[in-house]
């Protein structure tokens, strides 16, 4: 009954007519980010986060602006990788295998609905299991003390590689980087300044923002420059959008199947809605009899992978709000937020801001009827987006960055400091080192380090007393597996190449 009575608050929050218009808003931008190559999920946040700043949006209505933007975002990133066999993020790489070449066959529109009606159900599903098991989770998290806060950011840090990285190395590298970052400032507990060269801009740290815009907007805009703003095309003609009801039918319990995974996948710290498509996309293929046609246009590659990577999208969310833990570059994202506006996710948050909670549940129920009615009948809109010209999009891009960052903090210096990042992570993707581990070195390494200090207090500086429960050591124990688990499977999980 408490679930349907915190439910009834958040429809009142999300039903009021500009909360309403924001999610719809979000829904429609969210789409057209998602469907640019390259930009996804994180970026489009990230580039839109300083607009909640100008509008002077509370906590509740900024929350529910982007995450309708992140909604959007996973269920536009299909939309390049079916028509132009380029993902629109990475989460949409593994409905390039098979959307592109039912495309390719005269199916494009066919591709296009059956991936939005499996991004439904998964993002549907997920914000269901969201709405069930935050609350639960959240009570758990009341048994945390400082040991367990210090092995849960240990364990978010050492998944941060992902299942299917690269390179460990390198993720182990930028979480470093991103700690070192967050140590510089006034020491809270000595008072001593810390990394700063004397500059006063530099005694409160290094805003969250700042650091986020820089790295993801400020990067992507050198990035493109670099590319010479080449303009994109389309590389299969959509012509008629029609309702494959005889694919969606057949592909019912892959969707479903794929939801579950996802949506584990997305409760994993720093797995995310990569590691969901891929799994979901993989259990698919070797449970059915017949994968002949998997990587030649078949229906259920395209909903598997796209119901999977919306399911890990709900999921990711609720390690964020219980535990203050993102469970992907996204939420990380969206957790620099609600600290911006002094919103403290945790299982606090449910009590003492719950028309927070449960507006945002309440509102991403609706953003995902809202996306699907506009990604069947306007798909063909949404595909013209393919045809923007850096020229204008670049523009657009840098002004939105200045502007929202400076209307924050006032201040040049933040300016400049955007810029820098923006340098960092242009350098950190031309040496292939990943940007979010950086992030989320800057957001929890201070949280680390208070949590730290609090333990070593506690037990008179006894380092034993990290290890001193069965939460710490089940956190610890999951820590080194997920570390150590890229290097045990990477071999066996690969995507499968796909067939021209």
């Amino acid at each position: 009954m408490d679930i349907f009575a915190n439910l009834a608050i958040g429809f009142d929050v999300a039903l009021s007519p500009f909360t309403l218009a924001l999610a719809i808003a979000g829904c429609i931008l969210g789409t057209m980010i998602g469907s640019l190559p390259g930009l996804g999920p994180s970026n489009g946040v990230a580039i839109l986060i300083p607009l909640t700043f100008s509008f002077g949006l509370d906590a509740t209505q900024a929350l529910v602006l982007m995450t309708s933007v992140y909604y959007g975002a996973m269920y536009g990133g299909r939309i390049s990788s079916i028509l132009l066999n380029i993902p629109g993020d990475e989460p949409a790489m593994m409905t390039c295998l098979d959307g592109y070449p039912m495309a390719k066959s005269g199916r494009a529109g066919d591709a296009l609905v059956l991936s939005g009606v499996a991004s439904f159900v998964g993002a549907l599903l997920a914000t269901v299991g969201l709405m069930l098991l935050a609350p639960l989770l959240a009570r758990v998290a009341y048994q945390f003390g400082p040991a367990e806060y210090f092995a849960l950011y240990m364990l978010a840090f050492a998944t941060l590689g992902g299942i299917g990285s690269n390179n460990q190395a390198k993720a182990a590298l930028a979480v470093c980087i991103g700690l070192g970052i967050a140590t510089i400032g006034v020491d809270a507990s000595t008072g001593m300044t810390r990394f700063t060269g004397d500059n006063m801009h530099l005694f409160d740290g290094i805003d969250f923002l700042v650091a986020i815009v820089g790295l993801f907007a400020v990067s992507e805009v050198l990035v493109f420059i670099e590319s010479h703003g080449k303009d994109s095309a389309i590389g299969v003609k959509l012509e008629k959008v029609r309702i494959p009801w005889a694919d969606i039918a057949r592909t019912k319990w892959t969707m479903l199947k794929a939801t579950v995974i996802g949506f584990i996948a997305g409760l994993l710290p720093g797995a995310g809605a990569s590691l969901g498509s891929f799994l979901a996309y993989m259990q698919e293929k070797s449970s059915v009899r017949d994968n002949s046609q998997f990587g030649k246009g078949d229906p259920r590659g395209i909903a598997a992978p796209e119901a999977g990577n919306n399911a890990a999208a709900g999921g990711a969310l609720v390690p964020m709000l219980t535990l203050g833990v993102p469970g992907s570059g996204t939420t990380a994202v969206l957790l620099a937020l609600l600290m911006t506006l002094n919103i403290t996710p945790g299982p606090t948050l449910f009590n003492d801001r719950p028309e927070v909670v449960w507006g945002l549940i309440a509102s991403l129920l609706i953003a995902n009827v809202v996306l699907l009615v506009l990604n069947v009948p306007m798909v063909k809109m949404f595909s013209r987006v393919l045809q923007v010209s850096p020229a204008i999009l670049l523009p657009g891009v840098t002004l939105v960055a200045f502007v929202g960052i400076y209307s924050l903090t006032g201040s040049y210096f933040d300016l400049l400091l955007m810029i820098g990042f923006g340098v960092l992570g242009y350098l950190l993707r031309k040496m292939d080192i990943p940007s979010v581990p950086v992030i989320l070195g800057i957001l929890l390494g201070g949280h680390m380090e208070v949590n730290l200090r609090r333990a070593m207090v506690l037990s008179d500086g006894d380092w034993t007393y990290l290890f001193s429960s069965n939460i710490s050591v089940g956190l610890w124990i999951a820590a080194v597996l997920g570390f150590l688990a890229p290097f045990i499977f990477r071999g066996k999980l690969k995507p499968p190449t796909q067939s021209n």
